[in-house]
């Protein structure tokens, strides 16, 4: 078991690489536990997306991040931030799964694949992309399904449903689309979501008015089959011949890990856990929540842009407690 940590953080994001980074400039010590690679949430993001947010609303730790695109891109972020770690030498675990936390004694006890820790602050800061919002129908579980989408060229020449209205969605819609796909959109509301990026959502009005790909507004997958999908429509049941299903309906924060650990989760949506808003801390004292974890099911409540601040606002209460103390 290793020595009494000041600030042990579950989870090496953006946000956690940032808490880092404010622990150590108010010289706290501190150990960031990653259970995948680093950012691993980002590296598993399309290899093509480009971000919605300019470059310098996804800068930490008031370290430039430079490029000539309007938009950065997926692969220029995941340098941005190893480099941003690299050059504050943070003690990143990588690899090493958070399993319990328990509070003995005052202190936490941090018990992970790989160690124990003991820790007088916990930030979670895990994100929401590991676990999807499954569409709940027969033959989800099929090979052909999909609730991640990386690389279009895998989709050439298939005819691939694409469920959901979101970025993810119109993205991947488009990309496989010119990679020669006969793309099939399912929305179960009226039109493609505002929060699309504005200039996709020209794209894919245009693609869909030309007829290049396929939509059903007010739609939803009834069942799937080896070689069709059943969808209810408003003119009626209808089946639809299809190769893969790519279902991108959005993600959810871990609720079991966090109730687990003790932070209170509503039974009823959006699940927001509970926080004190102005310091990040949970019902649990001295366990925080960072970052987009902190809107529960309202995941397009928190960005990196947006949720920056909170590493800010942890260790000032930090510092704050250790100095009344």
């Amino acid at each position: 078991m290793d020595n009494l940590i000041d600030v042990l953080i579950v989870g090496g994001g953006p946000i956690g690489i940032a808490c880092g980074i404010e622990a150590k400039k108010n010289n706290l010590s501190h150990v960031i536990i990653e259970k995948g690679c680093l950012t691993n949430s980002l590296y598993n993001y399309p290899i093509n997306m480009t971000f919605f947010s300019t470059s310098e609303r996804l800068e930490i730790g008031d370290t430039p991040f430079v490029t000539t695109n309007p938009k950065p891109r997926r692969a220029e972020a995941l340098e941005y931030y190893r480099r941003v770690e690299k050059k504050f030498n943070l003690k990143t675990h990588l690899f090493e799964e958070v399993l319990t936390i328990n509070k003995i004694d005052g202190t936490f006890q941090v018990t992970t694949t790989k160690s124990i820790y003991r820790a007088k602050n916990v930030i979670v800061a895990t994100g929401f992309y590991d676990i999807p919002m499954y569409l709940g129908v027969p033959g989800e579980g099929l090979d052909k399904v999909r609730h991640y989408y990386d690389d279009p060229h895998y989709y050439a020449n298939q005819k691939v449903i694409v469920v959901g209205a979101s970025n993810s969605s119109i993205d991947a819609a488009l990309e496989t689309y010119r990679k020669g796909a006969d793309v099939t959109l399912i929305i179960r509301g009226k039109e493609v979501s505002p929060r699309v990026k504005y200039w996709v959502r020209p794209d894919i009005e245009n693609r869909i008015a030309n007829g290049e790909v396929k939509v059903h507004y007010r739609s939803n997958i009834v069942s799937i089959g080896e070689r069709e999908v059943q969808v209810s429509t408003p003119k009626g049941l209808i089946s639809i011949e299809n190769d893969f299903v790519l279902a991108l309906t959005g993600y959810r924060p871990n609720f079991e890990f966090i109730e687990k650990v003790g932070i209170e989760v509503p039974t009823t949506a959006p699940c927001i856990p509970a926080h004190n808003p102005e310091t990040m801390e949970t019902n649990v004292e001295n366990l925080y929540l960072a970052g987009v974890v902190c809107g529960g099911l309202n995941t397009h409540l928190w960005f990196i842009e947006n949720s920056r601040i909170h590493a800010h606002l942890i260790v000032k209460n930090i510092v704050e407690k250790n100095l009344n103390s």
